[in-house]
């Protein structure tokens, strides 16, 4: 099966990916580690790195599905084309693919948790708030069914309900 996070940078998609991540024994396929990567291998920043770092997510996740194994892919998935890039690698390698968006429905516990956080991804700063009021403004209808989890309700109940929408996929 292939699982692609979505949501806005702060909301929590990356705890779910982890903690998913253990439940299934799933590898985390996470771009922004591999941007970071990109830059610190002397990749200009003017580059369209941040597309390329999907690129290579892709590649990663092609490789452990051609493995037999589930993949999760960690992204903010904002746009069309991103989600598109996840449901056609599904596609060609004939396994599930669902989408777990991740929202924080209270936007002063978004914003204290983007603020204080530190992810520690060496070479990567952290967006600001109003980088991520500009990616909501950015962040395209969906066209394809998704599961979306609130980060306000307690990470065990989330991840256990994304298990149980995982159990019934296809």
């Amino acid at each position: 099966m292939l699982i692609a996070m979505a949501g806005l940078p702060g909301t929590g998609k990356s705890t779910v990916a982890g903690e998913l991540g253990r439940k299934l024994a799933a590898p985390v396929v996470s771009v922004d580690p591999i941007e970071a990567a990109m830059w610190r291998a002397g990749v200009a920043r003017s580059q369209p790195t941040g597309l390329a770092a999907y690129v290579v997510a892709e590649a990663v996740a092609d490789g452990v599905l051609a493995l037999g194994q589930t993949a999760i892919v960690d992204a903010v998935n904002a746009v069309e084309e991103a989600r598109a890039q996840w449901r056609s690698l599904a596609s060609r390698r004939g396994v599930p693919m669902v989408f777990i968006e991740v929202v924080c429905s209270d936007p002063a516990v978004h914003r204290r948790r983007l603020e204080g956080r530190s992810r520690e991804i060496r070479g990567f700063p952290e967006p600001t708030w109003d980088a991520v009021e500009r990616r909501r403004e950015e962040f395209a209808s969906w066209t394809h069914g998704r599961l979306v989890l609130d980060s306000v309700i307690d990470l065990s109940r989330n991840v256990a309900t994304a298990l149980a929408f995982l159990a019934a996929a296809p």
